[in-house]
């Protein structure tokens, strides 16, 4: 029987949308939420599947904090598109990664699984 492991971290950005099909989007930042779901088939003698502070620190790693994503990603960074290359950046360490969920504000996110 499998586990699932959620590890869920905050960072701060700015962005504007392009290509937008309502009112113009102006600069904005947030205080984006990730989370990021892995599943563990097995666990170690301690009792773990994967250890929360080893996938916390990867995320510190590759999360764009304090910065324009517009000039970080070349695709606009609506939270669809964010939890999509979290997701394969994610993938590239933890294959056993089921899928990632952004959240712009605490109302308002997107997720992405394959």
């Amino acid at each position: 029987m499998p586990w699932i492991v959620r590890v869920k971290r905050k960072f701060n950005a700015a962005h504007y949308l392009t290509d937008y099909h309502g009112k113009p989007e102006p600069l904005h930042g947030h205080t984006w939420t990730v989370e990021v779901f892995l599943k563990a088939d097995s666990l170690d003698k301690g009792g773990m599947g994967i250890d929360f502070v080893e996938i916390d620190n990867y995320l510190k790693e590759i999360l764009p904090d304090y910065k324009l994503l517009n000039e970080v990603f070349e695709f606009s960074p609506s939270a669809e598109n964010v939890a999509k290359w979290l997701y394969d950046k994610v993938k590239e360490r933890y294959p056993s990664v089921i899928k990632v969920v952004v959240w712009e504000t605490e109302n308002c996110g997107a997720e992405y699984y394959e």
